[in-house]
């Protein structure tokens, strides 16, 4: 491989730790413009501590830890790129990586995070549900994609498939906010 390509690895703990806390807060707080100043930066602790030991975590090294994906179970929990590198593809390999070996595979983000929905729908999640976060009271969507899925245009929210009607399998993470 290329020294300059990018490559996605699994998240080691003790190497890694420091720089995907710090990429989660910067674009947290890039994307979520929305939350209060200082929500994300007061969850440190609990993201390092409690979400990330729960999930399986693939880092994108290119060519240090440049963001990362975070999956339980077939539930996109976490996918956050450094918001110095965003825009450079970082964040399709990341999706790529975690639908190997997945029938399927959902994630919620907030309806207010327009880019994210529309990156999301680029890369073939199709909006299922709108609902509350319990964390932040914000409206967020639940998306699904499938493999073999191919998007119409029948959903109004959207433009994607299946209006919208599919249901979604059970998600047994918490709030990690796309």
């Amino acid at each position: 491989m290329n020294a300059a390509e990018p490559l996605v690895r699994p998240f080691r703990p003790d190497q890694d730790m420091d720089a995907v806390l710090d990429i989660w807060v910067r674009a947290s707080e890039q994307a979520h413009a929305f939350v209060p100043p200082g929500f994300w930066r007061a969850r440190l602790t609990e993201m390092r501590d409690r979400y990330l030991p729960l999930a399986e975590v693939r880092v994108a090294i290119w060519p240090d830890v440049a963001g990362f994906a975070a999956v339980v179970e077939d539930h996109l929990a976490a996918l956050f790129v450094d918001p110095e590198r965003q825009g450079r593809g970082l964040g399709r390999l990341l999706v790529e990586d975690a639908r190997q070996g997945r029938a399927e595979l959902s994630l919620s983000v907030y309806e207010s995070n327009t880019a994210a929905r529309a990156f999301y729908e680029r890369l073939g999640f199709v909006p299922q549900c709108r609902i509350r976060d319990g964390l932040t009271g914000r409206p967020e969507w639940t998306m699904l994609w499938r493999r073999g899925d191919r998007p119409c245009r029948d959903n109004p929210a959207s433009g994607s498939a299946n209006g919208g009607r599919r249901a979604t399998k059970g998600v047994s993470a918490g709030r990690w906010s796309e």
